[in-house]
């Protein structure tokens, strides 16, 4: 799962939220610097991300509804 935030005030409570989760492993945070450069281990977790996309591996969510709606179902 990737998730962007445009308030990084917001993210130690989005990875509480995120633990509180049942089958989430673990929650890691990269960031992106300033000039956009996309580090080596941000891209390898971006394609890994892909790559359990493209196997099913996900859960989507298209809006912030259906989000809402996919966490309350936990």
């Amino acid at each position: 799962m990737i998730i962007t935030l445009e308030d990084n005030a917001l993210v130690d409570d989005i990875k509480r939220a995120l633990k509180m989760i049942r089958g989430v492993a673990s929650v890691r945070v990269a960031k992106i610097s300033d000039d956009k450069t996309i580090t080596p281990a941000l891209r390898r977790s971006i394609n890994k991300a892909r790559q359990e996309y493209a196997n099913g591996e996900t859960i989507s969510c298209r809006t912030p509804e259906e989000m809402q709606h996919y966490f309350d179902s936990l």
